[in-house]
């Protein structure tokens, strides 16, 4: 249960901090933080929560990382359910206090997007299903290699968390205007719930691209990673 409490936070923290910048500050009146802030904050909140709750859960945060993890031989399928649970309401929890703190703004309309991910009409950039779907599957497919890579037993100890965030950092430098970026179905699912109509029309893909990217990059380092004897 402490583990399943851990993805519970983090992932509240994953949510909050990710989106919650991209809602409240990347177009604050001329100090907003934009692209690169959004980024940042969301390798941010891997990063410190790496630290804080990887020793308790191994700070998953992430339904796709657990079953990707699950697909490397890192993770045991008993756990995948409960984490995934743990993740998603910690994801619609964080959401919900974002909405009250962003609708405590006079004209705040949560139709505007809310951080949701999106294809064609509802992407940043106007780009399209196919695109926003070669682009989850990409992106989280190399999430899951640097994940299993920079926790191998054999890279440099201690610096796990780093790499993770530094990854998720350059994920969403780079995918923002296609998606703006999911590799994370718990992170969608949270905002896209209150956002409602095309957010969770939409949301299928941010839950099936993220996981087939998973299983491709777990499938991927299982062979490029393994010892030969």
């Amino acid at each position: 249960m402490k583990a399943f409490g851990a993805e519970f936070f983090g992932t509240f923290w994953l949510v909050l901090g990710g989106c919650g910048s991209a809602v409240l500050a990347a177009t604050f009146p001329e100090t907003g933080i934009g692209f690169l802030g959004v980024a940042l904050a969301f390798g941010l909140t891997v990063l410190t929560m790496a630290f804080a709750i990887g020793h308790i859960s191994g700070c998953h945060l992430n339904p796709a990382v657990s079953i990707g993890l699950w697909a490397g031989g890192r993770f045991p399928a008993k756990g995948l359910l409960p984490y995934i649970i743990a993740q998603v309401l910690g994801g619609i929890v964080a959401g919900g206090v974002l909405y009250l703190i962003a609708t405590g703004k006079a004209g705040f309309d949560v139709a505007a997007g809310f951080a949701s991910n999106g294809y064609g009409e509802h992407s940043p950039g106007g780009y399209s299903l196919l695109a926003a779907l070669v682009t989850e599957v990409v992106m989280t497919m190399m999430f899951l290699i640097v994940i299993l890579g920079a926790t191998d037993k054999r890279a440099p100890r201690g610096l796990a968390p780093i790499a993770i965030g530094l990854c998720l950092t350059l994920i969403h430098l780079i995918s923002i205007p296609v998606t703006n970026t999911s590799v994370n179905p718990a992170r969608s699912t949270g905002v896209a719930l209150y956002v409602g109509g095309w957010a969770v029309a939409q949301l299928w893909l941010f839950w099936v691209a993220p996981i087939v990217g998973a299983i491709l990059g777990a499938t991927v380092y299982r062979w490029i990673g393994r010892t030969d004897p």
